[in-house]
């Protein structure tokens, strides 16, 4: 009897209920991106602040370039890129002072959670700033 209820059930998982093949996976519901940006000292008293971005069907927030900081960023994504990752330090960077603009972005980005700081403290930490405009105001050191 045992036997016979383990086969069962091991049948009707297999082929689904009515024994039409195996049931289909169930969607995964994901949550848009949500990122909080924060900005100081980048010189533009209207760019400094905290901002709230949300990249879904549209985006929402009060982030002042939210459409276009989410396009940049499903760019991206679409190439597979990270653009919150740290500079390697591996990385020979050029001894130059971009100013004394700092950034804090933290939440979610596809799915993992974000805590990134930015500065334009030498010349990879300057590309890696303006390759997130406009999730990053435009700043000129």
């Amino acid at each position: 009897m045992l036997r016979s209820l383990v086969l069962a059930t091991l049948v009707t998982t297999a082929t689904g209920a009515a024994g039409l093949g195996p049931l289909p996976p169930l969607p995964l519901l994901s949550a848009p991106d949500a990122l909080t940006v924060t900005i100081s000292k980048s010189g533009h008293p209207k760019a400094d602040g905290t901002y709230r971005l949300e990249c879904g069907a549209e985006p929402r927030g009060d982030h002042p370039a939210a459409e276009h900081a989410c396009a940049r960023l499903a760019r991206f994504a679409k190439e597979g890129k990270d653009p919150f990752a740290p500079v390697g330090t591996d990385r020979f960077c050029a001894q130059q002072y971009g100013g004394p603009a700092v950034a804090h972005v933290t939440g979610d980005w596809r799915g993992r959670s974000v805590d990134a700081r930015f500065s334009r403290a030498n010349g990879c930490e300057i590309e890696r700033w303006e390759s997130l405009e406009p999730l990053l105001p435009r700043v000129r050191g």
